[in-house]
């Protein structure tokens, strides 16, 4: 299930509200500019599928995506916690960060959660199964995988360089419940 913890940036041990239902979501993330829909994702994908197979599954979803906001590049991450240097990769997008256009992602095979730093608040948001979140362009944020990762997420970008974050150096990230599906 989607989940929504809002933070003041400056009090983690207190959330301000927690929020399950897309509709009360959707509202509390659209004054921060962040868009967050349900989709389809209702596709099981064999353990083994690769990128070709993943984009093949979801074409609906993908193409409809592509028309409606202009995207002209995708691609999939899917991670498993068996998958060669996973704590790396959770490690390097645990960082506050920021890119050069939104970042706009499906999830459809298990969860993630993004971390949305706008204004003074802080939206923790667990996106699961059918989730769409697009995250603005300059928004800091920060991704935690989990320490057992397991999900498949449709990426969507105007560029090819589009998913270059470019890290603020702040420690912020470290300060906030880490996630723990």
């Amino acid at each position: 299930m989607s989940k929504l913890i809002v933070y003041n940036d400056h009090q983690p041990e207190a959330p301000l509200g927690v929020f399950t239902e897309t509709e009360d979501i959707r509202r509390e993330l659209k004054p921060a500019g962040v868009r967050f829909e349900r989709v389809d994702a209702s596709v099981d994908l064999p353990d083994g599928a690769g990128q070709e197979e993943v984009l093949a599954a979801y074409k609906h979803v993908v193409d409809a995506e592509m028309k409606a906001h202009g995207y002209n590049t995708v691609d999939v991450a899917r991670i498993k916690p068996d998958a060669p240097n996973v704590e790396a990769a959770r490690a390097k997008f645990l960082s506050e960060h920021a890119h050069t256009e939104d970042e706009s992602r499906i999830m459809v095979e298990g969860s993630g959660c993004f971390y949305l730093h706008a204004g003074d608040k802080v939206f923790q948001v667990e996106c699961t199964r059918g989730d769409l979140i697009s995250v603005p362009e300059g928004m800091k944020h920060w991704f935690d995988m989990g320490a057992a990762p397991r999900f498949a997420a449709i990426r969507f970008f105007i560029r090819p360089d589009g998913w270059v974050g470019h890290f603020t150096g702040e420690t912020i990230a470290e300060r906030f419940p880490k996630y723990a599906p």
